[in-house]
């Protein structure tokens, strides 16, 4: 193909629009951006839909080229970092059909259910651990979008191999909440030390179970906390008042890990 070289091509336009939500529902496309999520895109099984890359970047990838399922657009380094929502941008950008992901389809035994969470990059990094630590399912009520190029980045391509439940209001959690409790899923709630909440590794993480996380400002709403069986707390030293919801989140969704793993005697 010949080279785009510049920063008026229709293309760039069209790329530059899946930066913003609107876009990426209109044309129902996501932006990835760097090596590392094509690689992640490609070891998942799925097909980029358009492939831009540099001279420089092709001269140094041409095993991962050659793994791709459609050409590569050339483009000159000045429109990729048109493209690019990075101050750096490695030298490549593709773009992956929304209906290409995993969809939830039921009830998964093992649920993160996020209230309005934010902060991309937190919600990338929980994306992240939810995935190591074999989360079958999130349900997500309103906060950051986690197709945006940000949670795309953070989430190491975790984002894509996610099944995802999103409505744009915490309000949505509600009756699913209620549908997983009749169905015989454990809902447990995370609260600060001393809101009557016992220590994370004192009940059965096992079981079937939503692990409901709140807002890093405000906190979990409590319309649903009201709907958990269980409310726990990861004990800390009293210098600081409450931890980051993506660091606080890592020991509670690796505990169920360690359970099956590490059965009580």
């Amino acid at each position: 193909m010949e080279p785009i070289t510049s920063r008026r091509n229709p293309l760039v336009g069209r790329l530059r629009a899946l930066q913003q939500p609107r876009g990426r529902r209109e044309q129902g496309l996501l932006l990835l951006e760097g090596t590392h999520l094509l690689q992640e895109v490609l070891r998942l099984g799925l097909q980029p839909q358009q492939l831009l890359a540099t001279a420089a970047w092709m001269e140094r990838h041409g095993a991962l080229l050659a793994a791709c399922p459609h050409p590569v657009q050339p483009v000159g380094e000045e429109v990729l970092a048109a493209v690019a929502t990075t101050d750096h941008p490695d030298g490549v950008v593709l773009t992956l059909a929304a209906a290409a992901l995993p969809q939830a389809t039921g009830l998964a035994p093992w649920v993160l259910a996020l209230d309005q969470l934010q902060d991309p990059g937190n919600l990338g990094t929980l994306l992240r651990t939810a995935l190591a630590a074999g989360v079958g399912e999130v349900w997500l009520g309103g906060g950051a979008d986690p197709f945006q190029p940000k949670v795309l980045r953070a989430s190491a391509g975790a984002a894509l191999a996610l099944p995802l439940r999103r409505e744009p209001d915490r309000s949505a959690l509600l009756p699913w909440l209620r549908q997983a409790a009749e169905q015989g899923h454990q809902v447990v709630a995370t609260l600060v030390d001393g809101q009557q909440a016992q220590p994370y590794w004192q009940i059965d993480w096992t079981r079937p179970t939503v692990l409901l996380l709140g807002n890093e400002g405000s906190g979990l709403d409590p319309a649903l906390a009201a709907l958990a069986s269980h409310r726990v707390t990861i004990p800390h030293s009293s210098a600081v008042e409450s931890l980051n919801v993506a660091v606080a989140a890592a020991p509670l969704l690796l505990e169920r890990w360690r359970q099956e793993r590490m059965p009580a005697n």
